[in-house]
């Protein structure tokens, strides 16, 4: 009896150990499939932190922001020449800026929709190989209407580069954002300031179409340096390109001496990039609709400033309000206006562009305190007082002044509008969201230069009070916004 029991036992033992060596293996691989570790794209782009290739990218794609620069600015510059060749009229030198902003806004939906589609890198580079080639043409218009078909064409190509700051941002850590992009406004001053100076030293000895020849080296060197900025590692997740995306990360983790989350890059694949349908879904109607007014009028109050200082000084505007009868013009007999810019038209445009970063500091700080809603409320309301200002007959020195405090918030605000698009939209249609804005604001910049070229020289506080008022109206647009995005991640998918 004694042996059976011992027997039993060793018997229950045994087949306890063995059931829980089974179990203990059972229980193994799900452990071990459950402590497989996965990161995402965002969680790789903080951990990743920043450093040199940031340093590279922002100067590589802020430099996109001169060729965008140089080529708004021209049309300031060369106006005064084009309507004494030409012999235009009013209308028909504002006609010129209308067309530009119509190529902007033709192409700046489809630029947004290729990049959601088929890659950011793509359309930035194609971009400035249009640009380019088409600005060069310009140089060679033998006619008024040459001139505004290529000047358009132009228009198409920069409405691409403007996808860069897309890519820009989407490398660029949640913390950083609003430090690095709004630095970006010293390349665009960089262009305005480099287009006044080829003004002023090459019109005078060898004509526009030399100035407009020069002014494409920035585009030529720029497609030569762009080789060294990757594709966005967010679009390629999107688009299924996984491999893409970590040898992507990896290159940017050595660059800056860091290292990638341990695991595995996971993240669900977009089926729906690029669609307009996610743009107007419940999710971001609301969002949409002010984000569009918000451009329009962004682009409407910084061209209408642009425009309306050149109108001003070529006509000498300051404290007249009817020019015609002033300057004793007969539009029967003298058509139009022929006077270039003397060398102090120039210095102011100097000043006031040297405005655009003169409260850059104050951008960052406001954008990093009170968040990009506010911020924008506050610039709108700024900017609508100080277009009011604008009408008060002053000295040209006070005038400087107006210009150059006016230029700063104009530009200011364009900078948070730029920054909360980019972070307001998912991957998957961030792109054609920026696309569809870019393209609202140029609505502005076609009706910005009939008010600011052709009413101006009519009466100076009726050309002055739409952009007054409509930049009020933007403040309150502004703050209906239903989402700050001040240190919110990147979203990849609508939800």
């Amino acid at each position: 009896t004694f042996t059976t029991m011992s027997a039993g036992i060793r018997k229950t033992l045994v087949s306890s150990i063995q059931l829980q060596d089974i179990n203990h293996r059972a229980d193994e691989i799900p452990q071990e499939v459950k402590e497989e570790k996965t990161y995402t794209i965002e969680q790789a782009v903080e951990e990743i932190g920043f450093g040199r290739f940031h340093v590279l990218l922002f100067l590589i794609m802020g430099s996109a922001n001169i060729v965008e620069a140089i080529e708004i600015m021209l049309l300031a510059v060369v106006s005064p020449e084009i309507r004494c060749e030409w012999r235009l009229e009013d209308w028909q030198v504002a006609l010129v800026s209308t067309m530009v902003f119509f190529g902007f806004m033709t192409c700046g939906v489809l630029s947004g929709y290729v990049a959601d589609r088929y890659g950011r890198w793509k359309v930035v580079f194609g971009a400035f190989i249009w640009a380019a080639y088409f600005s060069l043409l310009t140089s060679f218009s033998p006619s008024y209407g040459w001139f505004i078909f290529l000047r358009t064409m132009v228009g198409c190509g920069v409405a691409g580069t403007s996808q860069g700051f897309v890519l820009k941002t989407e490398f660029i850590p949640a913390k950083y954002r609003g430090y690095l992009l709004p630095l970006s406004q010293i390349f665009w001053m960089l262009g305005a300031v480099l287009m006044v100076f080829l003004a002023m030293t090459v019109i005078p000895s060898l004509g526009w179409r030399w100035m407009i020849r020069i002014s494409i080296i920035p585009s030529i060197i720029l497609m030569f340096l762009f080789q060294f900025i990757p594709e966005s590692a967010r679009y390629n997740v999107s688009a299924g390109n996984v491999s893409g995306a970590l040898q992507t990360l990896q290159r940017i983790a050595r660059m800056n001496g860091s290292s990638l989350p341990e695991g595995k890059l996971v993240e669900p694949l977009v089926t729906q990039r690029g669609s307009f349908y996610i743009l107007v879904s419940s999710t971001f109607r609301r969002t949409s609709m002010l984000l569009w007014y918000s451009w329009f009028v962004a682009s409407f109050s910084y061209y209408g400033s642009v425009l309306s200082s050149s109108e001003l000084l070529e006509k000498n505007l300051l404290c007249i309000t009817n020019a015609e009868s002033e300057h004793k013009i007969n539009p029967e007999v003298t058509p139009c206006y022929c006077i270039p810019f003397g060398n102090s038209d120039y210095h102011t445009m100097l000043i006031s562009s040297l405005g655009e970063i003169s409260l850059l500091p104050l951008n960052i700080i406001m954008l990093n305190t009170l968040g990009r809603k506010y911020s924008m409320a506050i610039l709108m309301i700024c900017s609508g007082i100080f277009f009011l200002l604008l009408s008060i007959c002053s000295t040209l020195f006070g005038f400087t002044i107006l210009l150059f405090l006016l230029r700063s918030i104009v530009a200011m605000n364009f900078n948070a509008v730029y920054i909360y698009t980019a972070e307001v939209y998912p991957t998957s249609v961030r792109s054609i969201g920026l696309g569809f804005c870019t393209s609202f604001s140029r609505i502005g910049g076609m009706i910005a230069p009939f008010i600011a070229q052709v009413l101006m020289s009519k009466s100076v506080i009726t050309a002055l009070v739409p952009f007054a008022v409509t930049s009020f109206l933007c403040s309150v647009g502004a703050l209906l916004l239903p989402i700050e995005t001040k240190g919110r991640a990147l979203l990849q998918n609508e939800t």
